[in-house]
């Protein structure tokens, strides 16, 4: 008898911290509030408390999945953690996972495309369930934690990142739940806007730290403005040409949370309804790799979110420049996320 990948539960956990635009405002020294929410959205955001770090964020999402689906860690066959503010450097942060979830059967490693990697391991996911009849339950998380990695003399990026973690829990049903999926990458933009301190480039000596400063986020050269505009559509015909649809038989778009005016710009580009989609960077800022299963959580909590057998898209990019896409038909007739 075949079974299909299909989600059986989601899942998000945002730090209790706010952080307002005018607290930011306050740390950079100017006034970029009615910039940042003409421009893009954000509003306030979630920051960890200094006894935190990103897989505990992450752990806080899980366990509220589990929940939800009935199972407990020990059910899970594998976890794939998406994070570019891991724990450290190595070894890789969801073995962290895997020892405060107590889930001691399960197989572990870290995917790390920057912001288009929770879609990325989301596809990774599916693809075990279609290959290996040994793995019934993979958890797919996603972890942010830049927070501690701004800098408050750069009004581009400290302004825009918070932290955030998001899941899913991907099991086997009778009907086909993962449809299609594509990957782009952009590689000369790898320069362009990342950690660039801490690494096998530039280690953190006395000296580059001198030369540097610590480990921050990085805008070094601009993106352009039809970035987006130009590969996301492509990104998406691709997997939809897969999973042989069209953009009209898709129900529901989940995209990178950074920019609502690219969202909103993006609906009207593929003549679709802002219905169709969901945004959370108002409350959340912008949370990486896990926003978008952070957004496909918030929907679900306020009744928005999809419908048995209705197909939903997630579109995500980030630093690299790495894009994916994967489709999905939903499977769930009722979650119990409450907001």
């Amino acid at each position: 008898m075949k079974s299909f990948p299909q989600i059986i539960t989601t899942a998000s956990y945002v730090p209790d911290r706010i952080i307002t635009n005018a607290e930011i405002d306050a740390l950079i020294g100017e006034s970029t509030s009615d910039w940042l929410v003409a421009n893009v959205g954000i509003r306030e955001r979630r920051w960890m408390s200094p006894n935190q770090t990103t897989s505990d964020l992450i752990v806080e999402a899980t366990q509220r999945a589990l929940q939800r689906a009935g199972l407990s860690a020990e059910d899970l066959d594998l976890l794939i953690v998406s994070t570019d503010t891991p724990d450290y450097l190595s070894p890789s942060t969801s073995v962290v996972v895997q020892y405060k979830l107590g889930a001691n059967r399960a197989g572990c490693y870290d995917v790390n495309s920057a912001c288009a990697g929770w879609v990325t391991a989301l596809d990774q996911g599916a693809r075990y369930l279609l290959t290996d009849s040994s793995i019934h339950y993979v958890l797919v998380a996603g972890g942010y934690g830049m927070s501690r990695f701004l800098d408050f003399a750069d009004k581009k990026t400290a302004n825009l990142f918070a932290d955030g973690a998001g899941v899913v829990i991907l099991g086997r049903g009778d009907h086909p739940g993962f449809l299609g999926s594509s990957l782009l990458a952009v590689g000369s933009y790898h320069d362009a806007l990342g950690i660039y301190t801490g690494g096998a480039f530039r280690p953190a000596s006395p000296e580059n730290l001198a030369a540097f400063g610590r480990p921050k986020v990085e805008f070094v050269k601009k993106f352009p403005k039809t970035f987006n505009p130009e590969y996301w559509p492509r990104l998406m015909q691709t997997a939809l040409d897969k999973a042989g649809l069209t953009f009209d038989q898709v129900d529901q778009y989940y995209f990178t949370q950074l920019n609502l005016r690219t969202i909103e710009m993006m609906m009207t580009q593929i003549n679709q309804p802002i219905s169709k989609t969901h945004w959370i960077m108002d409350k959340w800022g912008y949370t990486g790799s896990p926003c978008v299963v952070m957004a496909l959580d918030d929907a679900i909590a306020h009744g928005k979110g999809p419908h048995p057998g209705q197909v939903i898209l997630f579109c995500a990019s980030g630093g690299g420049i790495s894009m994916a896409c994967s489709v999905w038909r939903w499977s769930v007739s009722s979650l119990s996320n409450k907001p």
